[in-house]
């Protein structure tokens, strides 16, 4: 079991950076690959981004490459989210989530632990 809790959303302008956490519990974090979604209102969520378990290799969705960063520190249980030079069209929920697999997944589907998520509001 792994629970997730993430935190460092707020509104902030367009061009401004913003540092999503995820933080774990439960002994199975650090052999966990997470991932970072979002959903804006009435969408699908989204992948964003992953990271496996030992933070050898990332995974970015296109609209964000260059912009997001995401990293893991396995000791503090945490994961997190950089994200630079915000765009109104990153206004979104970022939820965080964890699945006990081996390889990256980009599918919503194929994560079992999920966060509250936490809103993202970017403004023009």
């Amino acid at each position: 079991q792994v629970q997730l809790v993430e935190s460092g959303g707020g509104l902030v302008q367009a061009g401004g950076s913003l540092r999503l956490s995820c933080a774990a519990s439960g002994r199975t974090f650090s052999s966990s690959v997470v991932g970072w979604f979002r959903q804006a209102p009435g969408k699908e969520r989204d992948f964003v981004a992953a990271i496996s378990r030992s933070a050898s290799t990332t995974y970015y969705a296109d609209s964000v490459k260059g912009r997001f960063t995401i990293s893991r520190d396995n000791a503090r249980n945490t994961v997190y989210l950089q994200i630079n030079n915000l765009k109104p069209e990153d206004t979104a929920v970022y939820y965080c989530a964890a699945t006990g697999g081996v390889r990256i997944m980009t599918t919503p589907g194929m994560y079992a632990y999920w966060g509250q998520g936490t809103q993202v509001t970017v403004s023009s």
